[in-house]
């Protein structure tokens, strides 16, 4: 792999640290962008020296940290120069530490009362506890009396503290750092300070200052501490990421750290981010989860509107559908009031069957009534007589006999109302069963709809039948008009009409099936015409595919010979400044050349592009055509 892709092509100027910047990402002391500025301001570091010459892939050119973002303590840190020289190596170096903060001012008086003693004790109060919960061993008699060794350990680890990335030299004096350190920090009151105080920290008029210094290190921790903790998006911290987030700060966070996994395999010369790749898109494959199902949701809530829409559109009209039920119901209303009168008549005759019967017993009874009194007077005459032993014995022998004959017609009775009963018994069964059959005759004539009015040409018969048990003559015992010569014969003519509809509709439907059949081979057909289509349209695109390689091979057989009479036109000029104006006219004609090449090169440029959109074009257009011959094909199958 040529790794000259690595090096910025930025043209060069006359400032040479703004030579020195890189394409290469800047690490996130440098150039992170958020919005969140630092709160101890940019950093002032020294170059970095020069890296050395065996690792071919370093990054020649440097970048300047003139940035004051502020540097994450949580985010590994790039830019020292590693030992190991198999890996690549960030030379990016910082600007100009110096830059204050937007709105600061160089002249500022600092305004703080740091020459009040309550103001101080409380400084110093604020500082020991601070670095007491830290682990820092001071006592309040160090502050008090405060040497110069002391303060610098608690100033370095204040300063480390608030910014863990800056570069502290302890092998330096604490005076040519300590300026440096306050300025790349941000302490607005820095010009103030002399480095001279720093022989003498605790005398009176230097050491409020100083204090302030230290008391304001501490409060910047504090703030860091608390902003650290706080879970403010922007800290960046991707463990603080929801799952599903709107805010633009998370987006910028993933992206960071993405950026930041992908620099630091790339400085290992690694040059497929694969993993980074997967983590990032799995983290917006979970953020946008819950939204694709709701999308799932409402195409498969879409596609059941649109099915009931294409159902309303091709159905009839409601109104229509409501008319068409409404004389349905209409008609069956008018059969229904045509079964309750029969019902009806038939309630009345049982009615009076009824009473009948109840008169007939009530006849009945007299008479039984009669007979017992006709007998208790007979009783009464037979005691009354006095009859002699042979009339009596005559007597007793009729009576015997009488007896003897009313037993046997007792039992003839008996037999008699027996077989009365069972005849009663079975006309009742017949009774019914012949009513049940004509309630389904007619049960059946309201399903068929043969109730009246029939239609034409039987409009004027009726082919109801109702059984009157109540009447005594046999040929009265069914209403209605003759089985035999009108009802059967009518009902052999509509179900021989009925029988040819039901015909006409079989053919009708077998028509029916033959032209589905039809469509579905033409849809078959359309299907095999769709499909070499396609495969027409893949050849177009391999063409298009070939056609621009073909241009792209010409483009870059152009710019090789570009190339190549760009250099034959300097050769040209510089044997033309050697040897004097005997070289002008080759000259020229290099220059010809060269002008006909980017011209031939452009015309071949603009040559791609036209082909490339004609054949997009008329794919594009294809596609339609073959769009519109399916969306056909679709609504003509609907239709049948």
């Amino acid at each position: 792999m040529n790794d000259a892709r690595r090096k910025s092509t930025l043209p060069l100027s006359s400032d040479l640290h703004a030579n020195m910047r890189s394409g290469i990402p800047l690490p996130s002391t440098a150039k992170k962008q958020t919005n969140r500025i630092s709160l101890a301001g940019p950093a002032i570091r020294n170059p970095y020296p020069a890296p050395p010459s065996t690792n071919p892939r370093n990054t020649m050119l440097r970048s300047q940290n003139a940035s004051s973002l502020l540097s994450s303590s949580s985010k590994q840190v790039y830019g020292r120069t590693p030992s190991n020289n198999n890996r690549r190596i960030s030379l990016w170096v910082s600007g100009s530490g110096t830059t204050p903060l937007p709105g600061g001012s160089q002249s500022q008086k600092d305004p703080r009362p740091v020459r009040e003693r309550p103001f101080q004790s409380k400084e110093r109060s604020d500082i020991l506890n601070f670095c007491h919960d830290l682990g820092l061993d001071i006592s309040m008699a160090q502050l008090l009396n405060i040497q110069s060794k002391d303060y610098r350990i608690i100033f370095e680890f204040l300063v480390e503290l608030l910014d863990p990335c800056y570069p502290i030299d302890t092998t330096e004096k604490f005076e040519e750092i300590f300026i440096p350190a306050l300025k790349s920090l941000g302490y607005p009151y820095a010009h103030s300070i002399d480095n001279k105080w720093l022989a003498s920290v605790g005398s009176p008029h230097t050491w409020p200052h100083l204090l302030g210094v230290l008391h304001w290190l501490v409060e910047m921790c504090k703030m860091k501490e608390h902003y650290s903790g706080s879970g403010h998006p922007t800290l960046q911290d991707p463990d603080n990421v929801l799952e599903e987030f709107q805010d633009p700060f998370d987006r910028r966070t993933l992206a960071f750290d993405y950026y930041s996994k992908c620099y630091a395999l790339w400085l290992d010369h690694i040059d497929e981010f694969e993993e980074p790749n997967e983590q990032l898109e799995d983290r917006y494959a979970k953020k946008n989860q819950r939204v694709q199902k709701d999308v799932e949701v409402k195409n498969q809530q879409l596609d059941g509107a649109k099915i009931e829409c294409d159902i309303l559109t091709t159905s009839a009209a409601p109104v229509i559908l409501l008319k068409e039920e409404n004389e349905t119901r209409v008609r069956d209303a008018e059969k229904m009031q045509i079964v309750l009168k029969q019902w009806e008549s038939r309630r009345k005759k049982l009615s009076i069957a009824i009473a009948t019967e109840k008169t007939e017993l009530a006849k009945k009874e007299e008479y039984l009534a009669v007979l017992r009194s006709e007998q208790e007077q007979l009783d009464s005459v037979v005691k009354e007589q006095n009859l002699s032993p042979e009339e009596a014995n005559r007597m007793t022998t009729e009576y015997e006999m009488l007896s003897r004959n009313i037993e046997d017609l007792k039992q003839k009775i008996a037999d008699t109302e027996q077989t009365v009963m069972s005849l009663e018994v079975s006309l009742t069964n017949r009774i019914s069963g012949t009513e049940e059959t004509l309630h389904i005759y007619n049960v059946a004539l309201s399903t068929l709809g043969l109730l009246p009015p029939l239609p034409p040409p039987h409009s004027d018969i009726d082919l109801t039948l109702e059984l009157n048990t109540a009447s005594s003559d046999h040929s009265q015992l069914l209403s209605g008009l003759d089985i035999r010569k009108v009802i059967k014969p009518t009902l052999n003519s509509i179900a021989e009409s009925k029988r040819s509809t039901r015909a006409e509709v079989e053919n009708e439907r077998i028509r029916v099936d033959n032209e589905i059949e039809q469509l579905t081979l033409e849809c078959d057909t359309g299907e095999d015409e769709i499909s070499q289509l396609e495969k027409q349209v893949a050849a177009v695109n391999e063409q298009a595919i070939d056609l621009h390689n073909a241009a792209q091979r010409d483009a870059l057989a152009s710019s090789a010979a570009a190339r190549h009479l760009e250099q034959m036109v300097a050769n040209a000029r510089t044997a033309a400044i050697a040897n004097g104006m005997g070289a002008k006219s080759r000259l020229h004609q290099l220059q010809f050349d060269y002008r006909e090449q980017v011209e031939r090169v452009n015309r071949l440029k603009d040559e791609t592009v036209r082909a490339i959109i004609k054949n997009s074009s008329d794919i594009a257009e294809f596609r339609g055509e073959i769009t519109k011959r399916l969306r056909e094909l679709r609504e003509c199958a609907e239709m049948e």
